[in-house]
């Protein structure tokens, strides 16, 4: 990069930065929903809502069949990975 061009895009630099840190907190919730046990856990944590009565049966039940979709989602991009 040029002088000219370093100094043109230096107002850019901050959105440079939000862009960047961004990206990383994305790769991190993606690496963190695709974790197996993350998904159990979370799964063991809406029953245990739904037996506290923090949580209504449908709400837990849709949480659930979101929680056990993206398990299965996961399971099979691992199975296509080794296959």
């Amino acid at each position: 990069m040029g002088l000219i061009t370093g100094l043109l895009t230096l107002p850019l630099t901050p959105v440079r930065g939000v862009v960047w840190v961004a990206e990383r907190l994305h790769e991190q919730a993606q690496q963190e929903l695709g974790d197996p046990a993350t998904l159990r856990r979370r799964l063991s944590e809406v029953e245990a809502a739904r037996q506290a009565g923090l949580l209504g049966d449908d709400e837990a039940a849709e949480q659930e069949s979101q929680l056990v979709g993206l398990l299965w989602e996961t399971r099979r991009a691992d199975e296509g990975r080794k296959g």
